[in-house]
């Protein structure tokens, strides 16, 4: 198993952000994003890093990031190390295939989550409501089936440790304005269905996601990662069956492994098995692999 990156320290650069994945550097007009191996589970952050799977999130970015340059720019000025500034080259090796160089942009305080099938906290919300984030849904779904219309249903975003809640459209409008509520939504929405129809093609199906946007000069952009088995439920086509839980390239695995423990959910998270690391990288790379009809050395 190749070395893990959990946490870089690149000790000539300004640190200004270590999230529950990427560490972000501010280089004065650009910034540092690198995508570390570490793992989150129910918003906590677990001991053990995943070798290779920043570089796996990175690539799955960028592949997507391109293909939705048709809709919506991005933050991406370059993912080629050579490009960067010269204070990043001692580290050019760790940054290889895991960093990106983007734009500062002021992120919008809200998580914009797309629902394309019912699963997850959608399901058990169905279950108890009959409703998807308040979103009155027919009676009589399964576990898993395909919704009858895309959701929209954007959740605020909490610090490191803490958990997303969810809020209806009009909690979004009262923290982004309606025309910006709006925009993100019909975004949201556009970017996922082009996602899902091309992941399809290929034997995925987009289950969920979520996206996150960014404003520079007053300009809207999309940030952070996109359509990676981090934000979303990729599943098999091949083996889809509405009625239960489906097979996945994504982290449900990891989350099903979890729940098997007594473990309330709260920092700090338990130490992961290594042949769970090991499936879980398997289940990431087989989504990369799937969806670029690449082969990489990760």
């Amino acid at each position: 198993m190749q070395n893990a990156v959990k946490e870089t320290e690149f000790e000539n650069l300004n640190l200004k952000n270590r999230g529950k994945v990427r560490d972000i550097y501010d280089l004065g007009d650009a910034l540092l994003m690198v995508a570390s191996d570490r793992v989150s589970a129910f918003d906590v952050v677990l001991p053990n890093p995943m070798p290779g799977k920043g570089k796996v999130l990175t690539q799955i970015s960028l592949f997507w990031f391109e293909i939705m340059e048709s809709l919506i720019a991005n933050h991406i000025i370059s993912s080629n190390v050579a490009d960067y500034p010269a204070a990043c080259r001692p580290y050019a090796a760790q940054l290889e295939g895991r960093s990106m160089l983007v734009k500062k942009a002021q992120p919008l305080p809200v998580e914009c989550v797309v629902r394309g099938y019912i699963s997850g906290s959608g399901w058990k919300d169905y279950q108890n409501t009959g409703k998807v984030c308040g979103i009155e849904l027919p009676a009589g779904l399964q576990e898993s089936d395909r919704l009858p219309q895309t959701l929209f249903t954007p959740s605020t975003k909490a610090e490191i440790g803490e958990h997303d809640e969810n809020i209806d459209f009009e909690g979004a409008v009262g923290e982004l304005g309606r025309p910006l509520a709006e925009k993100v939504r019909d975004l949201s929405l556009a970017i996922y269905e082009k996602g899902a129809a091309l992941a399809l093609e290929k034997g995925i199906i987009i289950a969920d996601t979520k996206f996150e946007f960014g404003l520079v000069d007053d300009e809207l952009i999309l940030i952070d990662e996109v359509l990676t088995p981090d934000s979303s439920r990729f599943w098999s086509q091949a083996d889809y069956q509405p009625g239960g839980a489906q097979k996945s390239y994504d982290k449900q695995y990891l989350r099903d492994y979890l729940l098997t423990l007594d473990w309330d959910k709260t920092a700090p998270g338990p130490n992961l098995p290594e042949e769970v690391i090991i499936n879980s990288m398997q289940k990431y790379k087989e989504a990369l692999t799937q969806l670029t009809g690449k082969e990489y050395d990760i």
